[in-house]
């Protein structure tokens, strides 16, 4: 089982299997909500331990689509881990448990910061990769 949570702990969950991808968006949404390394998630892999009721959606308008999920006390970014889909991306950041992934591909580039420098090899695209 891979531990999760937030900063304050009010909003804990476990993962029965390892995600199946990381990945870094560069989108200036993204960055904002403080979400830019991702990593997907199987619905049914996901089990709430606590705080369910503790997390918030921000809907943003269009022509964004998807929903932004953060703890209510400390606002700690989740990602789309409330999610109706069968596979979601939830910020790494929440992960307690090593899962030996790295970073295996680089979204919205074209929005990336001059102050940010990619220091991988990981493919890169201007929008979602393909």
């Amino acid at each position: 089982m891979i531990d999760g949570s937030c900063c304050c702990g009010a909003v804990k969950f476990k993962l029965k299997t390892k995600p199946s991808v990381m990945g870094t968006c560069h989108c200036s949404r993204c960055r904002k909500a403080g979400a830019s390394t991702i990593v997907f998630v199987k619905k049914e892999d996901l089990n709430w331990v606590a705080g369910k009721d503790k997390v918030a959606t921000y809907q943003p308008g269009a022509p964004y689509k998807y929903g932004r999920c953060f703890c209510t006390i400390c606002g700690s970014s989740l990602g789309e881990i409330l999610s109706s889909e069968d596979s979601f991306p939830i910020a790494a950041n929440a992960l307690d448990s090593d899962i030996s992934l790295t970073v295996q591909f680089h979204e919205f580039v074209s929005e990336k910061p001059c102050w940010y420098e990619i220091c991988d090899d990981a493919p890169q695209s201007t929008g979602h990769p393909s």
